[in-house]
């Protein structure tokens, strides 16, 4: 198929699995020859959708989305990741990658997904598409000896990755948070977990019929002493989070760092002994301890009406605003997708009960947006005062003082990479 002059098709297995592990293997994604890299590549084409652009019949990009939830506040709301987007050197400067790309939103959104997510590629590259900077996750680097937490872990079980199906159902069940990411195709974790020559996981089966009910998944290139990455961390209960942080403080005595994401609603430097004195004596080379902030993903609003119909703000008084938001995304669509974009003029509640309807309303003070800044509004990335001094984002001061004191959600936390 083609548009514009871009060609294109959907994957086939058969016909584009050479070329796409070329692909990956030019970008740097895979190695050359790793058996598992290949099959989890595989994996990941067939978890969700998958786009393949051409360059004399041959696929030399290829964009991956797969399924899945957001939960805003206490509702899931459908979503889709990109979760991989490569271009060959051959196909490099020819619009494949925005047009594909542009496809995958509009497809998902068609679909149902009303929100859509990826991992940033370099500040403002997504944007072009309505994708609005996330928030800052704390990775940190520790001793895992110079933890001192309030509980005692009993013998783990062993997990590997023929677990892969118990282990992304125990994912899908854990605890989560506003902003949290599920990936709903099992092959995801499957590939993810196929990924690492070095991983491995502990856990516990205190669920139904000895279910998996928490369990880290880890990998690391250094056996002996690390670091140790924690990939992931599932749990449900407080109970549960602080046994696991138990079995990473009991490897303390052979591993000198572990480097992981911090569980949101704590503090690990809560549990450490010395935190100050450990990362000025160890600030550098392979055991460097310390913090991270982080800003790694970024996601933008498919369908502002059901978006702006999942804010539930209960104590506050109702506020109500004409929006005009524009959406960059539509000069990149395809002729032949009816989903053309968010951009257009709404009239908004936010309230104990919120909704966002098509119109004008001439009474009513307007809030203007670009839809990655309305995005990162309305998960609570940044306040509207701030984003109106760093993103294209603009009204009277007494709406975004009033949106600043009533939309107040947590930070998001997508505890999960795509």
């Amino acid at each position: 198929m083609s548009d514009t002059g871009i060609n294109w098709r959907r994957y086939d297995a058969e016909k584009d699995g050479e070329a796409i592990r070329r692909i990956w293997e030019e970008v740097g994604w895979i190695e050359p020859d790793n058996k598992g890299h290949r099959e989890a590549l595989g994996w990941f084409a067939e978890a969700g959708s998958a786009l393949v652009g051409l360059v004399r019949d041959e696929a030399e990009c290829l964009v991956l989305t797969a399924p899945g939830t957001l939960r805003y506040l206490h509702t899931d709301l459908p979503f889709s990741a990109v979760s991989g987007v490569t271009t060959s050197a051959v196909a490099r400067k020819q619009g494949l990658a925005s047009r594909l790309t542009a496809r995958a939103v509009a497809e998902a959104a068609q679909d149902g997904a009303v929100v859509s997510g990826l991992g940033a590629f370099e500040q403002g590259y997504y944007t072009r598409f309505g994708f609005g900077m996330g928030g800052y996750d704390h990775k940190l680097m520790f001793d895992p000896g110079e933890l001192q937490v309030p509980a005692k872990a009993r013998p783990p079980y062993r997990l590997t990755v023929d677990d892969w199906e118990e282990m992304h159902t125990n994912r899908l069940g854990r605890k989560r948070y506003h902003g949290a990411v599920s990936l709903t195709p099992a092959a995801v974790t499957r590939a993810e977990m196929r990924f690492y020559r070095h991983g491995f996981g502990l856990g516990y089966r205190d669920g139904e019929d000895d279910a998996l009910s928490h369990h880290i998944w880890l990998q690391t290139e250094h056996r002996d002493h690390g670091p140790y990455c924690v990939e992931w961390l599932v749990y449900e209960t407080p109970e549960q989070l602080l046994e696991l942080l138990a079995l990473i403080q009991g490897m303390g005595e052979q591993v000198r760092v572990v480097k992981m994401m911090e569980p949101r609603g704590v503090q690990l430097q809560d549990f450490r002994i010395t935190p100050f004195r450990d990362n000025m004596v160890r600030d550098s080379g392979r055991f460097k301890t310390g913090m991270e902030s982080v800003a790694w993903w970024q996601m933008r609003i498919n369908d502002v009406e059901t978006c702006i119909g999942a804010v539930t703000l209960p104590g506050h008084d109702e506020l109500r605003f004409n929006l005009t938001l524009t959406d960059p995304i539509e000069p990149f669509l395809m002729n032949d997708l009816e989903w053309r974009g968010v951009g257009g003029e709404y009239v908004v509640t936010l309230g104990r009960s919120s909704g966002a309807e098509r119109g004008r309303d001439a009474a009513l003070p307007t809030l203007n947006a670009k839809i990655s800044a309305l995005t990162r509004l309305w998960l609570g990335v940044r306040p509207a005062t701030g984003l109106a001094i760093t993103d294209a984002l603009s009204g009277p001061i007494k709406l975004l003082e009033a949106l600043d004191e009533t939309l107040r959600v947590p930070d998001p936390y997508p505890d999960w990479t795509y």
